[in-house]
């Protein structure tokens, strides 16, 4: 069933996700907070909205006419937050996808599942935010590194930087298998959630960093042998029971 899906961030995520949306016939509301964009939005077939969240008067009643609200943007400032929840739940959202990050979860030097604690944070205070209010449904979707096109693992690195943890293991996600899994929550309306999305595979960063690092040209890297080698191992075990769900890019030292 098509519906109308607003995008909270139009981003390098969130512009991408907008046009496959588009294309599977839903009607996408995407947000910018650069008027420079608004064109692009627009010729690509997204209805373009100004908005920043920060803004002492925030309008987004048009915006919020929605049936599936994603909030895909960098913000982590909690009052913020606070208003626009107070916005969406007295527009009448009533389902909300929040894109949120591994980097919740502590290094345990061992696999992290849904229900291993997470650090004191903005972003977990802004989690709990969204899931304590029962005015809408909401799903956390905890992405692993975003990866894939012009974002090249190799560049991560920086120049004359030594690599920290090179023992450690790699906690990686294609752009697609994300777009894939967001359109697949909205499908089997998969609300009230917390969700892991990882790949499976978990290459040390070693071994990793060197084979993306050649992809881009570059003959030398260094790692810092003396870090103390932290690390976790993001399980998306849940979310592709839920889902059923077969990744696209699940071996992060294959081709892609």
């Amino acid at each position: 069933m098509n519906q109308k899906i607003s995008i909270l961030g139009s981003g390098w995520l969130g512009f991408a996700l907008a046009i496959d949306l588009i294309e599977k016939g839903h009607e996408v509301y995407g947000s910018t907070t650069s008027k420079d964009k608004i064109r692009t939005l627009s010729e690509n077939g997204v209805k373009p909205f100004l908005i920043d969240i920060g803004s002492a008067n925030l309008d987004i009643q048009d915006f919020l006419n929605t049936d599936v609200l994603i909030i895909s943007m960098t913000s982590k400032n909690i009052q913020d937050i606070k208003k626009l929840i107070d916005k969406i739940q007295h527009h009448k959202v009533q389902k909300v996808l929040f894109i949120s990050s591994t980097s919740v979860y502590p290094f345990t030097n061992g696999i992290v599942t849904e229900e291993t604690p997470t650090i004191e944070s903005n972003l977990v205070e802004i989690e709990k935010l969204f899931i304590t209010n029962t005015s809408f449904k909401t799903t956390i979707l905890r992405f692993g590194g975003l990866f894939g096109y012009n974002r090249k693992p190799g560049n991560f690195i920086k120049p004359n930087k030594a690599v920290d943890n090179p023992e450690g293991y790699i906690n990686f996600i294609h752009r697609d298998d994300c777009i894939e899994i967001i359109k697949q929550i909205i499908l089997k309306d998969l609300w009230n959630e917390t969700l892991n999305a990882c790949s499976a595979n978990h290459p040390k960063r070693r071994e990793f960093y060197l084979k993306e690092s050649k992809k881009v040209g570059r003959s030398y890297i260094s790692f810092n042998e003396n870090s103390k080698n932290e690390y976790k191992i993001i399980d998306s075990t849940k979310l592709r029971r839920l889902l059923n769900y077969e990744f696209k890019y699940d071996d992060l030292m294959g081709d892609y």
